[in-house]
């Protein structure tokens, strides 16, 4: 029986890497994290460190965000550093020890948690002519599941534990159901990325997941050959789209400037080009009533 969970063990592993090492993904080693520099790139200009919370994987991150982050750099006149982690809990950490100025975060953090981790919101995305964005149940397309409670004693995943979309959402509608992920699931895991999520599912990895629909949607988009291969089977109410956030220690003049920039992009050729690219209509400034839901959610959960 020992050898026999050994040898399913181990071809599950091998199945898994075989699978990360389609052409669309490569596989990541989360340990490889990038140190926050504490010296300039420069000597004649000052540094922004900007931080993507980890809703798509690292691979993925750095390709959509090296060019909008380049942007407001050359429109500060600083160089700029992108700095990664594996998880949102780390990415936001790095603001109260002050070694990130700026962030492209969670939904979820940002309505629940910004007093602790000292940031304010400067901008929200505009996606498809909207400001705010949805939690995608998905299946595999070829699945007989058309609903959540399909998935009663099925397998599924989080993407991460702070995550509003890949998570909260997915447990307040059980909770809705008088369940828990205990109690309704056969298994869950966590991918710590939305994309990961997308590919989990669309190679039956996983029976289900809950994920950020802007991610859903920018892949069928762009390369679908993984979200075409799932299903959305259920949405939930909207929230507003994950914000941009400064770090408080940041000079208001410097916050202003930023946010200028970020406001006034879609109206630049160049700054244009880079939000089509990421299938960004343009930013506005944050209202808070748009990430009321979040914290309502998050209210529910704890009365229970």
């Amino acid at each position: 029986m020992k050898f026999l969970k050994v040898f399913i063990s181990a071809i599950m592993l091998l199945s898994l890497i075989s699978c990360m090492k389609d052409d669309q993904y490569s596989s990541i080693n989360f340990s490889d994290t990038v140190t926050v520099p504490k010296a300039v790139q420069n000597k004649n200009k000052e540094i922004l460190r900007v931080a993507v919370a980890a809703m798509i994987s690292p691979k993925e991150t750095f390709a959509y965000y090296r060019k909008l982050l380049s942007y407001i750099g050359t429109k500060l006149d600083r160089d700029t550093i992108l700095v990664q982690r594996k998880t949102y809990k780390e990415i936001n950490e790095l603001f109260p020890k002050n070694e990130i100025d700026l962030a492209f975060i969670c939904s979820g953090p940002y309505a629940l948690e910004r007093k602790k981790y000292t940031f304010q919101a400067l901008a929200t995305p505009v996606v498809r002519g909207s400001q705010y964005y949805q939690s995608y149940l998905i299946v595999n397309k070829n699945s007989k599941f058309q609903t959540l409670s399909d998935l009663r004693q099925h397998s599924f995943a989080y993407s991460d534990p702070n995550s509003n979309t890949g998570s909260l959402v997915p447990k307040y509608w059980l909770h809705q159901m008088g369940e828990s992920s205990k109690s309704f699931f056969r298994s869950t895991n966590y991918t710590y990325s939305h994309d990961n999520s997308i590919l989990s599912v669309a190679k039956s990895l996983v029976d289900g997941a809950a994920v950020d629909g802007h991610k859903w949607e920018y892949f069928q988009s762009k390369k679908n050959v993984y979200t075409s291969q799932t299903r959305v089977i259920k949405k939930s109410e909207d929230f507003g789209s994950p914000p941009l956030v400064a770090a408080l220690s940041l000079s208001d003049d410097l916050k202003k400037k930023i946010q200028d920039i970020i406001l006034l992009m879609h109206e630049d050729p160049k700054g244009r080009e880079i939000l089509n690219n990421l299938l960004i209509d343009r930013f506005l400034k944050p209202k808070e009533e748009w990430y009321q839901p979040i914290w309502k959610m998050q209210q529910v959960m704890k009365g229970a």
